[in-house]
């Protein structure tokens, strides 16, 4: 992936610069921010603007609030974040191409920093209306892009406004595609995707592209499932997502024909009945009431092993219900093993970087992604068009 042009080298000061930030950050019950990474990860960009004396405008989208005025998705909250990380106030425009956007722009000075109430309120944002990406762009002199969580996305202030003012690469969104390019075309090998979660339809994309690239892929969680089940186990009253026989028997082909090694469980941890403790059966034959969560000893110790001879990993998604301190192990004694193995190793997904961290194995890895959708595209070789909106270096 070639680099794309940087913000640095842009002239800025004294002048509005539009930052597209990814601050859809996860909140406490109260509202508050409860994971700030996000906001951390865009600070040596800001602060970058805010010593080359910009005016800088923020836009972020919180939720979704499906085009309509919700205050449950206000970006107060992390507009009161932010400028306790920045350490100077950061108001907010309690419109986004309005009045109040237009006056709060006007009163910018040289390092100061206003945020747009959030962009998903206007429901020109997602439909990347030309009219309401002119209204946007017309609010400032330059463009910088530092939301790599929402490149895959063709909406209004990714794809509208770039394409409507000189546009350029954040820090973060460099790093992002320097650390994750690697993983596109040669990455170190043996190289091994370690993926689990859930939505096996949605992810078989992304499993189709790994093979030829990568040695193993090792499945885990629900995306196990079919899998399983298409070799005749039986699970009990696990929850299988249907339909997926013939695709699942054409990816198997498929991987051998690749010489790609899938690795899929050979035992699960699963409830009796809901409630009770966490028992381990083979996964070809649970009990009838059973329901899977987890990966068993055997199945942590044959990944293991595989990720032990690996100089490339990809981890992508909870091997097991990991919320539940019952059906955590798997993940957590996994992904603890790989921290003692050299090489590369990236984590990609929101919800998979919040359960690294909840679990302590963030040590694990390497570079931890701030893309979710966005960075799994990215590692399939699918063009993001917000990076595409972006002129190369």
């Amino acid at each position: 992936m070639a680099e794309k042009r940087s913000f640095t080298d842009a002239s800025v000061k004294g002048r509005r610069v539009l930052v597209r930030v990814d601050f859809n950050v996860p909140q406490r019950p109260d509202g508050s921010v409860a994971d700030d990474r996000r906001i951390v990860e865009a600070l040596p960009t800001l602060k970058h603007l805010e010593a080359a004396g910009a005016k800088t405008v923020l836009l972020s989208h919180l939720g979704r609030p499906d085009g309509k005025r919700d205050p449950k998705y206000t970006l107060r909250p992390v507009v009161h974040r932010l400028s306790a990380l920045l350490g100077q106030p950061v108001p907010l425009a309690d419109d986004i191409v309005g009045i109040h956007a237009i006056e709060g722009v006007t009163r910018l000075q040289n390092g100061g920093f206003l945020m747009l109430e959030n962009l998903r309120f206007h429901p020109g944002e997602e439909a990347n209306d030309p009219a309401f990406a002119a209204q946007l762009a017309r609010l400032g002199d330059v463009f910088v892009e530092e939301a790599f969580g929402t490149l895959h996305r063709a909406h209004a202030s990714t794809v509208g406004v770039p394409h409507r003012l000189p546009a350029y690469a954040g820090f973060l969104v460099q790093k992002e595609v320097r650390a994750l390019s690697p993983l596109v075309h040669g990455a170190e090998r043996p190289y091994a995707a370690l993926l689990g979660g859930a939505k096996v339809a949605d992810k078989l994309p992304l499993l189709a592209s790994f093979l030829g690239r990568v040695d193993s892929l090792l499945l885990g969680g629900a995306i196990a499932f079919p899998f399983l089940a298409a070799d005749g186990a039986q699970l009990g009253a696990t929850q299988v997502e249907p339909g997926l026989g013939e695709a699942v028997a054409e990816f198997r082909t498929a991987a051998l024909a690749a010489g790609t090694d899938l690795v899929v469980p050979t035992d699960l941890v699963f409830e009796r009945t809901e409630g009770a403790e966490g028992e381990v059966g083979p996964a070809n034959l649970l009990p009838d009431t059973a329901r899977a969560y987890d990966i068993g000893p055997a199945t942590r110790a044959r990944f293991g092993e595989v990720l032990r001879g690996s100089k490339t990993v990809f981890w992508n998604g909870p091997l097991g219900f990991a919320e539940d301190p019952r059906f955590a192990a798997g993940t957590r004694e996994v992904l603890a093993g790989l921290a003692s193995v050299p090489g590369f190793h990236v984590c990609a997904g929101g919800d998979s970087a919040r359960v690294a961290e909840a679990l302590g194995v963030v040590g694990a890895f390497q570079y931890v992604s701030t893309g979710g959708g966005a960075a799994l595209e990215f590692v399939q070789g699918t063009e993001l068009p917000g990076l595409a909106a972006i002129p190369d270096a």
